[in-house]
């Protein structure tokens, strides 16, 4: 037999005695490709954004508007658009004049929702289920029963919605349409020609121009082909013959059916990112531990293989192909849990709200192997770093490190130590200079490089730790400390291999929920501060339509009413250059005898001068971009319309989250829904505002899915949009931190389980089991403590630069986060250590220290 074939049989025959470590290992690496094919399904579900089209799913051709804004300073970067984008009336008779074309149909979509008891239905408020009727050909929709609507006043229902509802051809409904209750004649249901999740409502052609929240303008465009005409080559003819449109075959369609499925890319593209580059650190940190560790246990093993003639090469060839041996299993294990921790993930993605519930999620074989490739390439690099010092030691030298391991590191440790808490502080202070909503982006990296400079030069933090703190501890422990304290320093290289995961637990825990929840607080209260109100009027039906605001503005108490409509867009002319960060779009009503709901100050011009084309610009954006009062600029608005205004304001807005304030109108009539969601009030003079909201109440009872709130309710509608980014990061903590936690039970029992034989020797020199176990106790709570303090250290890297850039200094969260932790590392350290402790010491003392081991 070669030598080849020697080394591999020994590499596997020593797998059986060694289930511990092997198990340790298994276990590491398995859960990390787990994490990484979930990741990379992420990214490529991204890319892909797979949305297959259903309402639309007979148009073998659907032509929208721009899908978003081509950055003017960047060659190929597109953002896609806030609000949906649509076309001119006048390109629909383009599109059906080019060659192949046989039919194009205009689709105009509006806000519709069936009232059922007088109340709309939870499950129908989200969706935009009004349409002419002329485009349930987009669906294949047919008439099942009665008729099409011809006339106004009439409906044809969905089959789905009429049989809920148990509504037949011939009934009278409610439906809230243009923000308002009004009744229709139902004269027909319609059949899909496919599944389709939402309701759709069609109405007479008369009715659909009525109700069209954007008049002039359709929301897209399906083509059919004429016969014999491949849709793959009409759409590239349409795309050259008519500009400024975005044609879609195939699954693309769904991205013009579902809003919200474009912009999702790059938050997808930045949780795949960001996750997967946060688990390539983890991983390679955890995965170097715990190999790193089972190596060092074996140096008596390997010295006496280097005693009886064994080369430095065979050797590691041993040790490197009993990691992969292990490292193989669980990568193709580790595919399946891939599998498994990618759907939820993306589920739970859905559910907050991230991204829509239609997307697709794409997890193939790239996705796969991209996974199994890079957890193999990080175990062989863990296992050859891990064995080359061992193997290259000599005989006699590595028994002496068998007994006693140096705690010291080797100079190019120490260096890439140093780098890498050098990096860590540049980071933390060039945080510190950066706009608030990019410095989580720059910050948060000082987590990993934090956590990279401890597992470089963990072994002397140990010995450090002992030897400066040592009294300490045997002042608060007492007299049998001491043997733990001697282990802590003597056992350096050992525990550091548990210090890392617990360091890293801590500091991803503590950094990324306290960063967020600073980040978050400022955010919200910057927008929400930015407008004053004593009471909020909201509708869940589409918007305030202009009677029911009307009605507002009538009812006794009122000082001010202002719609309130917000967005997002840019400035393009002088360009902004904010690119991929567009700047907050509010709309609300010019200033009135009421006053103002904006409560930033005006530094120059008048807020009365708010309509028609006019704009008020923060006094910083606009100095930044040198536009005086007076100046007439171009703005891109959500719907990537290109609007010239006059700047007819000047704000003193926050630094951090400046938004600009355009008139609720004109705002509205670019938004999707194009109504305003909100209605901002002010009571007047001497009002009680109890009893303004009671009238308030009374007032709208005739307006469905309206509802009246304090100024509270401002506040916690920006609140929600900022839960859905910071669910995603505490996700990716929870994630990160039950890696690093398993990370370290794995390592921790490893540690005390290869103690088995030093045991034997303690219990037959007199010690009983209560003894060694306290013991283990102090020096796990020696590593937690440790693991703790340098945690926090790190995490305030992030979270105070982040304070400071919000303009605070202390951080915001809640205090029983930090307390759960404390309480999490404890709890992984001590239950780990009793147990492995009772499996260390089941064999009697003196069969105990025949065993191999230290």
């Amino acid at each position: 037999m070669s030598s080849r074939g020697v080394v591999l049989n020994l590499a596997l025959a020593s797998l059986r005695f060694r289930v511990a470590a092997s198990l340790a290992s298994f276990v590491a690496i398995l859960i990390g490709c787990g994490l990484l094919i979930a990741c990379a399904g992420l990214f490529e579900t991204a890319l892909v954004l797979e949305a297959k089209p259903q309402r639309l799913a007979s148009a073998p051709v659907v032509v929208g508007g721009s899908s978003g804004f081509k950055l003017p300073d960047e060659e190929s970067e597109v953002v896609p658009y806030a609000e949906r984008a649509g076309l001119p009336e006048d390109q629909v008779a383009k599109i059906a004049a080019v060659g192949g074309v046989g039919r194009a149909v205009p689709d105009v979509s509006f806000p519709a929702l069936l009232l059922r008891d007088g109340s709309p239905q939870a499950s129908d408020a989200p969706v935009l289920s009004g349409h002419g009727w002329d485009s349930a050909a987009l669906g294949g929709y047919t008439v099942r029963e009665g008729a099409e609507p011809t006339a106004p006043g009439q409906v044809v229902l969905d089959s789905a919605t009429a049989s809920a509802a148990g509504v037949a051809a011939g009934a009278n409904v409610d439906l809230v349409v243009d923000g308002k209750r009004q009744s229709f004649t139902v004269t027909g249901t319609a059949e899909p020609g496919q599944a389709v999740r939402a309701p759709a409502y069609f109405f007479s052609a008369a009715d659909t121009q009525r109700f069209a929240t954007h008049p002039g303008r359709v929301d897209l465009v399906g083509v059919f082909p004429a016969d014999g005409v491949d849709a793959g080559e009409l759409a590239a003819r349409i795309a050259g013959d008519v500009a400024g449109t975005s044609v879609l075959t195939g699954d693309d369609r769904g991205s013009a059916e579902f809003l919200g499925v474009d912009s999702s890319r790059l938050p997808l593209i930045l949780l795949a990112s960001v996750f997967g580059g946060m688990v390539l650190v983890v991983m390679a940190l955890v995965v170097s531990a715990t190999i790193g560790l089972t190596v060092r246990q074996r140096q008596q093993e390997i010295a006496l293989l280097r005693a009886t003639g064994a080369t430095p090469k065979q050797v590691h060839r041993m040790v490197v192909a009993e990691t992969m041996a292990v490292g193989a299993i669980a990568a193709v294990c580790g595919a399946f849990l891939g599998s498994l921790i990618g759907d939820r993930i993306f589920a739970t993605s859905v559910s907050i709200g991230m991204v829509p519930e239609d997307l697709v999620f794409a997890q193939d074989y790239i996705a796969f192997g991209a996974g199994v490739v890079v957890t193999l390439a990080i175990t062989f690099a863990a296992a050859w770093f891990a064995a080359l010092a061992a193997s290259r030691a000599r005989p006699i030298q590595a028994m002496a490190e068998a007994a006693i391991p140096s705690a010291k590191v080797n100079p190019l440790r120490r260096t890439g130590a140093l780098v890498f808490a050098a990096v860590t502080v540049l980071l933390a202070a060039t945080t510190v200079f950066m706009p608030a909503d990019s410095a989580a982006a720059i910050g948060g990296p000082a987590l990993l490089t934090g956590a990279i400079a401890v597992a470089l030069i963990g072994p002397e933090i140990m010995t450090y730790v002992a030897d400066r703190f040592g009294p300490l501890i045997r002042r608060i422990a007492g007299r049998g400390a001491t043997l733990a304290v001697i282990n802590s320093r003597t056992r350096a290289v050992a525990f550091a291999a548990a210090l890392t995961p617990i360091t890293l637990a801590t500091a991803v825990a503590l950094g990324n929920v306290y960063s967020e929840t600073t980040a978050q607080r400022a955010q919200v209260s910057s927008y929400a501060g930015q407008l004053v109100a004593d009471a909020v009027v909201s509708s869940d039906t589409g918007g305030v339509s202009p009677d029911e605001l009307a009605a507002i503005r009538s009812t006794p108490g009122v000082g001010t009413a202002s719609p309130l409509v917000t967005s997002s867009g840019w400035i393009e002319q002088p360009y902004d250059g904010n690119g991929s960060d567009p700047l907050r779009l509010f709309g609300v009503a010019a200033e009135d005898q009421g006053g103002s709901v904006l409560a930033t100050g005006v530094t120059q011009g008048s807020l009365k001068n708010l309509s028609g084309d006019a704009v008020a610009l923060p006094e910083e954006v606009a100095g930044d971009l040198d536009i005086k009062l007076g100046d007439r600029i171009t703005m891109r608005l959500g719907d990537g319309a290109a609007v010239a205004v006059n700047v007819v304001a000047l704000l003193d807005s926050p630094s951090s989250y400046p938004g600009m304030v355009l008139p609720a109108d004109l705002l509205a009539a670019h938004t999707t829904a194009g109504l305003p969601p909100q209605v901002l009030l002010k009571a007047a003079g001497g009002q009680d505002v109890d009893a303004l909201l009671s009238a308030l109440t009374e007032r709208l009872r005739t307006f469905p899915g309206t509802t009246v709130g304090d100024d509270e309710a401002l506040t916690r509608s920006f609140q929600a949009g900022a839960d859905v980014e910071a669910l995603i990061n505490y996700l990716l903590a929870v994630l990160a931190i039950a890696y690093a936690a398993i990370a370290a039970v794995n390592t921790l029992a490893v540690a005390v389980l290869g103690r088995r034989r030093e045991f034997g020797v303690q219990r037959l020199a007199g010690a009983d089991r209560g003894q060694v176990r306290r013991m283990l106790f102090i020096e796990g709570g020696i590593v937690a403590v440790v693991g703790l303090v340098l945690g926090i250290v790190i995490s305030l890297c992030t979270v105070l630069p982040m304070a400071i850039t919000t303009g605070e200094i202390i951080p915001s969260g809640p205090v029983w986060v930090f307390l759960a932790v404390v309480v999490a590392v404890f709890l992984i350290v001590w239950p780990v250590t009793a147990l492995a402790a009772r499996l260390a010491m089941r064999r009697k003392p003196i069969e105990a220290v025949t065993l191999p081991g230290q």
